[in-house]
């Protein structure tokens, strides 16, 4: 064993956090748990392993959940598509594999939403295959430590942390060295304010010596953000609210919210029932009152939403429900909105001024 993994695995005996889908050979809870730790913090993630674990303690009781319910158990962790994925994956183990997942690297890729890392990672912790995990906690330990300073977002550069995490992998005991790298990129070479003096590494890092701690790993992003502006409208009679599924092809696919006006800007209650894309003009007579609320941003990956809602309180549903008929919306009560898998802009809003 090289010195590099043996001190990440002395350090991690010493410093690692009990976590509940550690020190476990099943599968099935290591796999959940890194569906839901991506692009997601384990101190964030940790709360819906338990939701979801303690509802769906099997994959087969996983692969039988309605969707809905699955994507409203997943409220506010972002990137709905891997519950989704997640959903697919266990109907497949589940009806296919007969519950039994994948027990190597290569047919564990083969499932819905399952890349190399988390192939790796799942391989490794359940099966002790010996193959080596390379995360972002990964690649920020190895660039520090070994000066590596090729772009990591690039080919070239993914093929060179995958050969050098490769040749530092111990043959045996690789399952507790993949843990113990995470971790310690996790816990101690953190992105800022790593803790470089009292490192296991503080003599052999190239960063360190080099004063370059905060300068790597490098990772050259070329994403142009979108700007979205949402005038959300919420057509609220006797206490139910009109709503719609969200469909394929834009964000937040199966969840719920407001009919929904896009423009450049803003809306506001003056321009409102000027403009054809809902049928607003036949409520104008019905409003008891009208609100308007915001604005509230949401920030992902590739678009950055600035949303408005407006309230509008009905004293008549005849409109209403051509207008619901029209745009296939529904009727929901507070009750049953509470059940419903909805964005976290939805959410907030309704819990500042609803709920």
């Amino acid at each position: 064993m090289s010195g590099f993994a043996q001190k990440i695995i002395d350090w991690y005996n010493e410093n690692k956090r009990d976590l509940p889908w550690r020190n476990l050979s099943d599968p099935y809870p290591i796999w959940l748990s890194e569906i839901i730790l991506q692009q997601t913090r384990v101190d964030q993630g940790l709360p819906y392993f338990h939701k979801f674990f303690d509802k769906y303690p099997t994959v087969h009781l996983l692969a039988n959940a309605e969707e809905q319910e699955v994507l409203r158990l997943w409220q506010g962790l972002g990137y709905y598509s891997r519950a989704r994925n997640m959903h697919g994956a266990a109907k497949f183990i589940s009806s296919e594999l007969n519950g039994q997942f994948p027990d190597n690297f290569k047919d564990l890729k083969k499932l819905k939403g399952v890349g190399d890392y988390t192939a790796a990672a799942i391989a490794s912790f359940a099966f002790n295959e010996n193959v080596a995990v390379v995360d972002g906690n990964v690649y920020r330990v190895l660039s520090r430590r070994f000066g590596v300073e090729e772009d990591i977002a690039s080919p070239k550069g993914k093929k060179i942390f995958q050969d050098l995490a490769d040749s530092l992998l111990p043959q045996k005991k690789s399952d507790i060295y993949n843990q113990g790298i995470m971790e310690f990129g996790a816990l101690h070479c953190k992105p800022k304010n790593p803790d470089c003096m009292f490192c296991v590494f503080s003599q052999e890092c190239e960063a360190r010596k080099t004063g370059k701690q905060t300068d790597l790993p490098i990772k050259i992003r070329k994403v142009k953000i979108k700007n979205r502006f949402f005038t959300y409208l919420v057509l609220e009679f006797k206490g139910r609210f009109a709503m719609k599924e969200r469909l394929k092809g834009d964000i937040w696919q199966g969840l719920h919210d407001f009919p929904l006006l896009e423009s450049e800007n803003f809306y506001n209650e003056e321009s409102l029932f000027d403009q054809t894309l809902i049928s607003l003009k036949s409520l104008s007579r019905d409003v008891l009152r009208c609100e308007s609320f915001g604005s509230y941003k949401h920030i992902l990956t590739h678009q950055k939403i600035q949303a408005k809602f407006i309230h509008l309180n009905l004293k008549s549903e005849n409109n209403l429900n051509k207008i619901c008929e029209e745009y296939g919306l529904k009727l929901y009560s507070i009750e049953e909105i509470d059940k419903l898998p909805k964005p976290i802009l939805i959410n907030n809003f309704l819990k500042e001024h609803v709920f």
